[in-house]
């Protein structure tokens, strides 16, 4: 590496260590797609984190397309992935779970974009995308580990577009699109100032939430939006699906799915009744939906099925990221958000 773009990379860094509060100790990896930072491939980026380390590591992530699926493995903790412009940083991948597997491929994590096994991961304006299309389960993005943050982000899809599962996560002005079950999992995660598009109607949620946690997927302060348009196949060999632009709010994927809508504004898609018992009467004794102020032409309070709820004042405001997400080590993502100190 010449030294003028050493220099300019380094003081990059420096910026965004202390934009984010990093120690003096982290590590920081440049991926470029034309060789002239530390690696070329984000997967050879994770490869270079060191195992179980408590310091942070940033990964600097060039302007450019980045294809193939990639797994951040439960060792490497406390990574953050960082772009520059989430419009062109992306993270991509073309299958899904039922179309043949490039060699390579994880067989454990078969459609999955990007795998996040481990805790402590953050990631900032970054597209994470899956373009397999509606015909079939194509993640752009899974996390099974704890703590993480999403911000200024963009996650794109159509069939389980991302998986939340076992831990904690924080999503903060971040796009997220797709049709069928395209936020789902176990995982308690909030999503804050987001906006949430429906493609041709669906379901915006499947939560698995354990019976024991207080709290599965909850919306604060964010927008549904819709685009009826259906997926047309470029190779012209699926039949597109019919339009259906209403959306369901969700259904549980098990039986004691939790989902939350807070302050949300919502499209006239969002069906009147809101929720699905996925075709199982008895879930509708145990699913936990509920809403709260929300608003706009797809907000019918009057109109929800009467096995979800509409909150009280009182209980609205234990919905706060603090409550939902702080657990038993006082968790505040807030504190590690860009610009945080």
């Amino acid at each position: 590496m010449n030294k003028p773009l050493a220099r300019a990379l380094a003081g990059a860094a420096l910026l965004l260590c202390s934009a984010i509060g990093a120690s003096a100790e982290t590590r920081t990896i440049v991926v470029t797609p034309d060789g002239s930072g530390d690696a070329r491939t984000v997967q050879e980026a994770f490869a270079a984190v060191p195992d179980n380390s408590p310091e942070r590591t940033v990964i600097l992530v060039k302007p450019g397309v980045y294809d193939g699926q990639k797994i951040l493995r439960k060792e490497k903790r406390n990574v953050t992935l960082q772009g520059e412009v989430a419009d062109t940083t992306i993270l991509t991948w073309h299958v899904n779970t039922n179309e043949e597997q490039p060699h390579g491929t994880d067989p454990r994590h078969k459609g999955t974009a990007l795998v996040v096994l481990a805790d402590g991961f953050r990631a900032d304006r970054l597209t994470f995308r899956n373009t397999s299309g509606d015909h079939g389960q194509a993640l752009a993005l899974r996390i099974d580990g704890d703590r993480a943050v999403v911000t200024s982000s963009r996650l794109l899809g159509w069939q389980d577009t991302v998986m939340l599962n076992h831990g904690r996560h924080y999503f903060r002005d971040t796009y997220i699109e797709g049709r069928v079950d395209f936020i789902y999992g176990s995982g308690t995660s909030v999503f804050e100032r987001c906006e949430i598009r429906s493609k041709n109607g669906g379901y915006v949620t499947a939560a698995s939430t354990p019976a024991e946690r207080p709290y599965g997927f909850v919306f604060i302060d964010s927008r549904l939006t819709s685009d009826p348009a259906p997926w047309v196949d470029p190779t012209g060999r699926i039949e597109a699906k019919a339009p259906t632009p209403l959306a369901f709010l969700g259904r549980p994927w098990r039986p004691h799915g939790a989902v939350a809508f807070i302050n949300t504004d919502m499209g006239a898609h969002i069906r009147p009744e809101g929720w699905h018992n996925w075709g199982k009467p008895d879930n509708e004794k145990t699913a936990r939906y509920v809403e709260y102020n929300s608003r706009g032409p797809g907000a019918h309070p009057g109109q929800r099925v009467a096995w979800s709820r509409q909150l009280t004042d009182a209980e609205a405001r234990q919905y706060t990221v603090a409550n939902i997400l702080g657990g038993s080590d006082g968790w505040r993502p807030q504190e590690t958000l860009p610009g945080a100190l």
